[in-house]
């Protein structure tokens, strides 16, 4: 914990630090291009029709490069875009922005775009095009920018095997009229090029054989908000799990959290499944049984009266509280 502490300090000092290189005439003219995007981020979520939302969508893409182009501005925060998704991966070494636009009840498309940092301030920016539904097997895809599987990330996880770093990202994907989904995917940069996807998630630990996934995509009922976040105290992904309220599993529109949770733990440079993250077990012969006032002959035991319990019974062991859930976990 304190490590993940001093990594998010270290970070926005860093971030603050380094955003001093900005010349004030840049960083008015960042704020200017900042007022523009918020108010056509806005439209792509509101706009009256398909093709008001496709037009603010275009015209948000352009100006939001136009606007990257400006030296250093891989330090300017964009804080007023509140519908975008920016996020700075734990190291510093590059922000992807995510976001979604909604053609109809029934078809969602995510836009992105990777920004590396540059220590000339130049920019250095790679589009990602949502591929999702022109890809078969989305759970089994690696691929480039163009061949993205796209969601709204809200989280980045940094991990390291040997000396590659890996970063592992939470996202978010409506989806359609019907399911919401919850993906998985780890993004590293071979040959200087951002990669989506490797056989990083793995069910070896799992009492029934599953074979390796290159991304995990938690897919569920519309209205059933099932939770999947990282838990820094654990270490680990965790995610409700999932059942049928038809006894139909098949049918992605069915599933809900039954309250139970499941996980991942990286270990070896994968994401090895936890089948049961919780379990709480009481010790043999230390049970939680009542604690009578009277001993086996009968006598009555006086500090048992008037709430003067002992406190020797067993104590029952509590299991991880349930945080509530927030928007996007």
């Amino acid at each position: 914990m304190k490590t993940i502490l001093f990594s998010i300090i270290f970070l926005q000092l860093t971030i603050f630090s380094s955003a001093q290189i900005i010349s004030p005439a840049d960083e008015r003219l960042l704020a200017l291009k900042e007022d523009s995007l918020k108010y056509l981020s806005v439209k792509i979520i509101q706009g009256m029709n398909a093709s008001d939302r496709f037009l603010a969508d275009s015209q948000f893409t352009r100006t939001l490069v136009r606007a990257l182009k400006t030296s250093h501005s891989f330090y300017y925060p964009f804080d007023s875009l509140e519908t975008i998704s920016k996020l700075y991966a734990p190291d510093s070494s590059f922000r992807i922005y995510t976001w979604q636009m909604v053609i109809n009840d029934n078809i969602v498309r995510q836009h992105g775009a990777i920004q590396m940092k540059t220590y000339d301030g130049s920019l250095k920016l790679f589009g990602l095009i949502d591929k999702s539904d022109v890809t078969t097997k989305l759970e089994d895809t690696v691929g480039g920018p163009k061949g993205w599987i796209g969601a709204v990330y809200y989280k980045i996880i940094l991990k390291k095997s040997g000396n590659q770093p890996y970063y592992t990202l939470l996202g978010y994907d409506e989806n359609n009229i019907n399911t919401n989904r919850k993906i998985i995917e780890v993004l590293d940069f071979t040959g200087d090029e951002p990669v989506f996807g490797g056989r990083y998630f793995s069910f070896e630990d799992d009492s029934i054989f599953k074979s390796s996934r290159s991304r995990f995509i938690l897919e569920y009922k519309k209205s059933a908000g099932a939770r999947l976040t990282y838990d820094a105290d654990l270490d680990m992904i965790i995610y409700e799990h999932l059942i049928s309220e038809s006894n139909e599993p098949n049918k992605k529109w069915t599933l809900v959290g039954d309250g139970d949770y499941e996980g991942f733990k990286w270990k070896g440079g994968k994401w090895v499944h936890i089948e049961k993250v919780f379990n709480v077990i009481t010790p043999l012969n230390q049970e939680p049984v009542p604690n009578p006032i009277r001993d086996v002959q009968g006598n009555i035991d006086p500090s048992k009266i008037k709430g003067g319990e002992t406190g020797n019974q067993p104590k029952v062991p509590a299991d991880k509280p349930v945080v509530p859930k927030k928007k996007g976990d």
